[in-house]
């Protein structure tokens, strides 16, 4: 089977698929594994500082000398309601104490976020090949300044008019994600709702009015899937769920074990966590804020309102209280290492394309 494309050309990879970057779970070995196998891996670092940029890129690096990417969160960073925050603190005291849970609220004056234009130096400075991003887009100077030293640009649609905004940008390749995807969902022209649009409905519909080369993100996980979305019109396709239960991936074993025996129905979209929209598996955590009837932080507030217990379940392997971003495939998840995983999807598709 030829896989060569517009995409592998453009990325300077033998196969056009690429793992997507799960801040929390992907892990440089996991990037390296992909890379080394022909595809494009992706590094998460939204809303890292740089110094933690550098040393997960030079990690990465020390794994492989393959092209990966470098996704970064483009979103605006929002001031903070001290009410509404401190109102989610309260609630989140009690509902730790319910449940036995440590809870130290936070001190709101003294919490710090990144912005991705801190990073855009270091990117610059270890010359990285690939810069994703996602909830928005860089702004001009940014995209001149890594265009300018050689580095392609992905961005994330999840509607064709969100596509159609970037592909009047300097940009390589848009990702279409579908709202089977797991994790935060990548949309920022919505105003009043949220793109709810299936992979199968959106990808065509990009694809005859966007000449850029596509990536198909949500519900991919086999052979079958990947030339669907090819036949649909994108030129490679985005990956993540599947990674998800290997031994690189850094999920604890609790949420490994949740998405080995989840079905198609247990995950949905939730604020709760992050105060930004996302696919994961349904717990506890999940429902409770969802039902309070209390209004979320925006991201990244809430998700810095919500690390501490999400940190103390990760340590006690309580996957009750901590986010276990999935998407809607995720009953097909495997226990294999990444590698393994990617040479398995290779394989099928090859297979297909014989038949």
């Amino acid at each position: 089977m030829n896989w060569n494309n517009e995409l592998t050309n453009l990325l300077s990879i033998k196969y056009p698929i690429v793992q997507a970057p799960m801040l929390g779970v992907t892990t440089p070995a996991m990037v390296a594994a992909v890379a080394n196998r022909g595809g494009l891996g992706s590094l998460p670092v939204g809303g890292l500082s740089p110094q933690q940029t550098s040393d997960l890129i030079r990690q990465t690096k020390g794994l492989t000398s393959k092209p990966f990417a470098v996704n970064l969160f483009a979103h605006d960073i929002p001031s903070i309601d001290v009410a509404e925050a401190e109102a989610m603190q309260v609630y989140l005291s009690d509902f730790c104490y319910t449940h036995q849970l440590p809870y130290e609220p936070v001190d709101l004056k003294t919490l710090r976020f990144y912005a991705y234009q801190e990073q855009i130096e270091v990117l610059i400075r270890e010359q990285i090949p690939v810069v994703s991003f996602t909830f928005g887009i860089i702004d001009d100077e940014s995209m001149a300044r890594l265009k300018a030293a050689g580095s392609r640009l992905i961005a994330n649609a999840t509607s064709v008019a969100e596509a159609q905004f970037m592909s009047e940008k300097n940009i390589d390749a848009i990702t279409i994600q579908g709202i089977e995807a797991g994790g935060h969902r990548g949309s920022f022209l919505a105003t009043d709702s949220l793109p709810m649009v299936g992979l199968m409905a959106l990808l065509p519909q990009v694809a005859s009015q966007v000449r850029k080369p596509l990536l198909a993100a949500g519900g991919i996980y086999n052979g079958t899937t990947i030339k669907a979305a090819m036949m649909l019109g994108a030129s490679g396709v985005q990956i993540g769920t599947a990674f998800i239960a290997s031994p690189e991936s850094k999920a604890i074993a609790a949420y490994k074990d949740r998405i080995l025996r989840a079905t198609e129905t247990d995950t949905r979209l939730t604020r709760s966590f992050s105060g930004r929209w996302a696919r994961g598996i349904i717990n506890t955590f999940m429902e409770s804020v969802d039902r309070s009837g209390l209004a979320i932080p925006a991201y990244p507030i809430q998700n810095s309102i919500t690390t501490q217990l999400r940190a103390v379940a990760q340590s006690q392997n309580n996957a009750e209280f901590t986010n276990m971003w999935a998407g809607q495939s995720a009953s097909t998840t495997k226990a294999k290492p990444t590698g393994e995983i990617f040479d398995e999807l290779i394989a099928e598709t090859e297979r297909l394309q014989m038949d």
